[in-house]
């Protein structure tokens, strides 16, 4: 038994419903049709005949009846002259029946002085009954398509959901530990689309799950090790007695440790509050305008650390379907990390170029450049002796997973330096799109 709340349901109960109704409009239009068409032929023939009969039978009075074996066997029909009627002044057809039989009237301008018409009367019950036979062959017509619309859209509302119901079988089955994408190739042209956002979102949960993972393990690393060294100084310390310096500095050390440890933790916060602004809606902006107004702090706080910020933005506009939380978390840790690594009297430039399916957006630094061998958007990846945790290009890459982005990093070849990538394409495939 079928819920209403099905879909199979809903699309058997439609299908029926409009093959039905189509059903019977085409067959009202069809008897109609035939109806008036018989009616037409009838009426046609009946006024060539009155019309013969006033040209080449004269003298009749009212009240006579034109009699002919021919009229009333061969054509059967029956003609009487009768006075003008009331309300007609030209030739008019009209029905009635008497005794279960059926009949059409003609009435026609005979006799203009005498102000006399022709009443011309013809039988047409045989054709009344076949017209109703007409009408119920129709009718059991209509009852057996009927049986077999329920059968087809039975079949149809069955077919066609065999392949939601496969989605939701593979989806109900799916665990962190076993996602594997849809095959688009093997589906409908009309379920690909939805097949290839079902494997998008398989690809985010992976990569989430792959994060997560790599996060904990990595906050149980950066965590354990300050504590175990603030632990041993402690002990070393307490196997005798020191003097009140030696204390005094071990104190330090460890508030130090403390410390670093918090800001850590200040970090491995924003994480949490970024996975809130995933949810952040998508607006349409225009890029470029954005990146100019940004520019403008960038360049402040360049200019703070002794160093230069250029921009160069290509096209002069470009619209798009963004978050800009997201894409703010991610320019910012660019142009932070350039900033850092750029040398006192060194330049940043910050710049976009339009492509064949989006446009990119790129920070370019002076540093030393980076190692393509390693993941650097792994958490807690450091580079030489610069403060920080390492968690800023693990929120950028989250951040450009999460709006359908992708970032990359690489090195200059023209000098040394790093090139910062952010490409974002024409049509941005995040779930709040």
């Amino acid at each position: 038994m079928l819920s209403f709340q099905s879909l199979r349901a809903k699309l058997l109960w439609r299908l029926t419903v409009a093959s039905a109704i189509l059903i019977a409009l085409f067959s009202t239009i069809l008897y109609s049709l035939i109806k008036e068409s018989l009616y037409q032929e009838i009426q046609s023939q009946l006024f060539k005949q009155a019309e013969f009969i006033a040209h080449n039978v004269t003298n009749h009075h009212a009240g006579e009846t034109i009699d002919s074996f021919y009229l009333k066997r061969t054509l059967n029909i029956s003609i009487q002259v009768v006075p003008k009627p009331k309300f007609i002044s030209q030739p008019t057809f009209t029905e009635y029946k008497k005794n279960k039989h059926y009949y059409i009237v003609l009435f026609y301008p005979y006799n203009f002085k005498e102000q006399t018409f022709l009443r011309v009367t013809k039988d047409i019950t045989t054709i009344h009954s076949i017209l109703s036979k007409l009408y119920r062959s129709i009718i059991l017509t209509n009852i057996i398509a009927f049986a077999f619309i329920i059968l087809y859209a039975f079949f149809i509302s069955s077919y066609l959901t065999t392949y939601v119901k496969r989605f939701t079988a593979k989806l109900s089955a799916l665990n962190e530990n076993m996602l594997k994408p849809i095959k688009v190739r093997d589906l409908p042209e009309e379920f690909q689309p939805l097949a290839k956002s079902i494997n998008h979102l398989i690809n985010r949960i992976q990569t989430f799950v792959k994060y997560q993972k790599e996060l904990f393990i990595g906050i149980a690393h950066e965590l354990k090790t300050p504590l175990a060294v603030m632990k041993l100084k402690n002990e070393v310390t307490l196997i005798k007695k020191r003097s009140p310096e030696e204390y005094i500095e071990t104190i330090k050390l460890n508030i130090k440790t403390i410390n670093e440890m918090n800001k850590m933790i200040e970090n491995i916060l924003k994480i949490g509050r970024q996975e809130a602004d995933q949810f952040e809606p998508p607006v349409r902006l225009d890029l470029i305008a954005y990146l100019k107004e940004k520019s403008k702090n960038y360049q402040l706080l360049a200019e703070h650390e002794n160093k230069k910020l250029l921009s160069d933005f290509v096209p002069e506009h470009y619209e798009s379907l963004i978050q800009p939380t997201l894409l703010n978390h991610i320019l910012q840790n660019f142009v932070q990390n350039a900033i850092k690594f750029t040398e006192p009297g060194g330049t940043i430039i910050l710049r976009s170029r339009p492509t064949s399916n989006g446009v990119k957006i790129e920070v370019i630094d002076e540093g030393p450049g980076i190692d393509e061998e390693i993941d650097h958007f792994a958490p807690f990846k450091r580079k030489g002796n610069k403060s920080g945790v390492g968690l800023g290009l693990f929120l950028a890459k989250s951040a450009a997973d999460a709006m359908g982005a992708m970032i990359s990093l690489r090195n200059r070849k023209d000098t040394h330096g790093t090139i910062a990538t952010l490409f974002i394409p024409n049509e941005l495939v995040c779930p709040l799109c």
